[in-house]
């Protein structure tokens, strides 16, 4: 029997994606562990394995297409000894969605005669559009009663350009409509675009003027930040403390440190030994090291850091996990790999699901402070600025020092007011006397 090759959740909380770029052909022979394809989730692009061994039959849903809900078929594979023609007919009608294409048809005549001469039903599609002027004829019916045989990126084009696939012919395999069959063809008026004009105008009229600007396809990851945060800021009651750091002693000791490390290759950055000093921190503060569950907290034993990184397709959080047991220059090397694939759309999901809290440093930016978005279901975050010169009293003598403000954001639900001071009061401990970051 032909196995449906059906589009993976490759994440926990996955429910569609993209089908960035098909890595076998109809036709390939494939064995299991072979790679498929790469799948775009809201976070990553992942490869996918093949499970089982057969023929590629067919492939249904054509790279590139995006939306494609978990459980889609997306391909058919055919077994040994089956026949691929067959196994390419097996496939179910489904477009990208999951959503069948197919019509329910009027019970079977056996009178031939008696079923042309009773009027066809209408198929939902059909029901839902505007009545079409009687006097515009429609091409010959298809096969299969109403049904539209089309690509899902066929029909992608075509709402674009707000054609009616009914009334196109395919030159595609048994007529099924493809790319080059609407790519050329001439637009009519869009059929959604009622509903764009009733979506979009109040939303954006007035606003761009007559400025001229590019559109760009919002990304997965942007759109899941935007949802996430949206959440934070709506449902998580926030509140925020500031200290200011006396780096000096830090960034003496990133000096030595690093003499010591150059002959292994690693190289310390201050946000190495921040991304230290806040794990040490939590774990000497367990009552600010939880997180809110609707009926109990959840209080951690281990310190797994959520480090934001800015990516081209959005903000990521990939984690050092047991932060507070690494040492510096593990905490470097993982950081430097796991940035690296952050940037590339590479991360798999076990390297940013999860975390126990959040850092996020724009000190690099010139940034002097600012109060960061917690990360749910996490309970805090901690937000770190720049270093810079500035008067600090030390022996009583006031005296130039480089001073970075720290920002932690916290989870009101889960953390009083004196933890979260707590907490910022070991971080400024640690940052400031990091010889305690070795113990």
């Amino acid at each position: 029997m032909p196995t449906p090759i059906k589009m993976p959740a490759l994440s926990p909380t996955m429910e569609e994606g993209t089908l960035a770029k098909w890595l076998v052909k109809a036709g390939d022979k494939v064995s299991a562990g072979d790679l498929l394809a790469e799948i775009e989730t809201d976070k990553a692009t992942m490869e996918f394995e093949a499970v089982d061994e057969g023929t590629i039959a067919s492939i249904e849903i054509d790279e590139g297409t995006e939306g494609v809900a978990v459980g889609t078929v997306i391909a058919m594979l055919a077994g040994e000894g089956e026949s691929v023609e067959d196994a390419a007919k097996a496939a179910p009608d489904t477009d990208a969605a999951g959503n069948s294409d197919k019509a329910e048809k009027p019970a079977a005549k056996k009178d031939d005669g008696e079923a042309k001469a009773e009027p066809a039903k209408a198929t939902p599609r059909e029901s839902a559009e505007p009545q079409k002027a009687p006097a515009k004829a429609k091409p010959a019916p298809r096969k299969d009663g109403d049904r539209i045989f089309a690509s899902p990126l066929a029909r992608r084009i075509a709402e674009q350009k707000g054609l009616d696939l009914s009334e196109m012919e395919g030159s595609g395999p048994k007529g099924r409509i493809v790319k080059a069959d609407v790519e050329d063809a001439k637009a009519g008026r869009p059929a959604n675009e009622a509903k764009r004009g009733a979506v979009a105008g109040p939303a954006n009229a007035g606003l761009d003027g007559d400025a001229p600007f590019e559109e760009e396809k919002v990304s997965g990851v942007r759109k899941v930040v935007a949802k996430r945060l949206t959440a934070a800021k709506q449902e998580v009651p926030h509140y925020y403390l500031s200290v200011d750091i006396n780096l000096d002693a830090l960034l003496a000791a990133r000096k030595d440190l690093n003499a010591m490390l150059e002959a292994e290759g690693v190289k310390l950055s201050v946000n190495d030994l921040l991304i230290k000093a806040l794990a040490k921190a939590l774990m000497r503060t367990p009552q600010a090291h939880v997180s809110f569950q609707g009926d109990t907290l959840h209080r951690y034993q281990r310190a797994d850091i959520s480090v934001a990184v800015a990516s081209p397709k959005g903000l990521i959080t990939p984690i050092i996990r047991g932060a507070d047991r690494k040492s510096l220059a593990e905490i470097a090397t993982e950081m430097k790999e796991l940035a690296g694939k952050a940037r590339e759309g590479k991360l798999q999901p076990h390297e940013y699901q999860g975390g126990t809290a959040s850092i996020s440093n724009l000190g690099m930016f010139g940034i002097k402070q600012f109060d960061a978005v917690i990360n749910p279901p996490q309970g805090m975050i901690m937000a770190v600025g720049a270093g810079e010169q500035r008067p600090w009293v030390i022996d009583g003598q006031i005296a130039p020092a480089t001073v970075m403000t720290a920002s932690g954001s916290f989870d009101h639900r889960a953390i009083d007011g004196a933890e979260g001071a707590q907490l910022m009061e070991a971080f400024k401990q640690m940052c400031e006397q990091p010889m305690g970051m070795m113990l």
